[in-house]
């Protein structure tokens, strides 16, 4: 396939663009930056300029599918009002660019692959939430919520739409997971807030493998929940880690003092979660390689 990707230089993208690079298919790489983008040492892989005010409609011309991974990162930075309007922004102004070209383009993909993530769901304190669950009312909510309708819009010109909402994905070499692991290596590790929440995680392998599944399978559209089959609370995700790297999981760090230290990302980001479940890759058939949180963990961290 011949296959555009946007964010592809990113924690999960990068990853996205090997395996793919790996079963042949020939990747146009969309990047800001196309020098430093270009690895020589993968010749399927061509990057380009990515200029929103070019005529993007002549690089997707003849392309089979398009994967949109771009966004500015939503835990980079406290959420002041000109970072939420980043986030908003980077989100909606690519994808409408991305749409806008697929309406120019005279063979159009078959299939737009956008990101989006499970905070469109917002807090849901218990039950399982899927596919068909409402959204939410809070930041991310909303900002998923737009960054969809855009997406979908590309429908109209008879293209398939898988919107990615992602859990929170686990490697050993990037993501949140990181972070998370800092005050454990310091024998200060536990739960974030109450503990309570719920916890939508992935293992990196498992988020590529599902995007290449949707990518592959017509059957798959609208959103899909990529999350591991088994759910877990904030709390026994820190004991598994603790687990995992042979530290305590004690020091429960309250709320109030998250939400001082990160303002309103606190709320958005870690007191807040929702069992979410991947119906709908379970449903067309998808293996998840980690199922349960141990088992990921140790993988990461062996």
């Amino acid at each position: 396939m011949n296959i555009a990707i946007l964010g592809g230089t990113g924690f999960i993208g990068t990853q996205l663009v090997q395996t793919l690079a790996l079963a042949n298919h020939h990747i146009t790489l969309l990047s800001r930056n196309p020098a430093s983008a270009q690895n020589p040492r993968i010749p399927s892989v061509e990057a380009r300029l990515w200029d929103p005010a070019g005529n993007l409609s002549q690089v997707l011309e003849g392309t089979d599918a398009v994967i949109n991974l771009a966004g500015e990162s939503i835990g980079s930075n406290r959420w002041s009002k000109p970072q939420k309007e980043r986030i908003l922004s980077s989100r909606v102004s690519t994808t409408q660019a991305i749409v806008r070209a697929i309406g120019h383009t005279r063979r159009k993909p078959t299939v737009l692959l956008n990101a989006s993530g499970v905070g469109y769901y917002g807090h849901v304190a218990s039950g399982d939430v899927t596919e068909d669950s409402p959204r939410g009312n809070d930041f991310l909510s909303g900002v998923c919520a737009r960054w969809e309708e855009e997406a979908r819009s590309a429908e109209q010109f008879g293209v398939r739409v898988v919107l990615l909402r992602s859990g929170l994905v686990l490697a050993k070499n990037g993501g949140s997971l990181l972070k998370l692991m800092l005050p454990f290596r310091l024998f200060a590790g536990g739960p974030l807030g109450s503990g309570q929440q719920w916890f939508p995680w992935i293992h990196l392998e498992d988020e590529v493998g599902a995007i290449v599944f949707c990518l592959m399978h017509p059957e798959v559209s609208g959103p899909a929940n990529l999350v591991a089959p088994h759910s877990v609370t904030m709390s026994q995700f820190c004991t598994s880690l603790g687990k995992a790297m042979g530290r305590p999981s004690w020091l429960r760090v309250p709320s109030v003092v998250l939400k001082v230290a990160i303002g309103e990302m606190a709320e958005g980001l870690v007191l807040v979660g929702q069992k979410a479940i991947p119906k709908k890759l379970a449903a067309n058939g998808f293996d998840f390689k980690y199922q349960d949180v141990d088992t990921a963990l140790g993988a990461i961290l062996s």
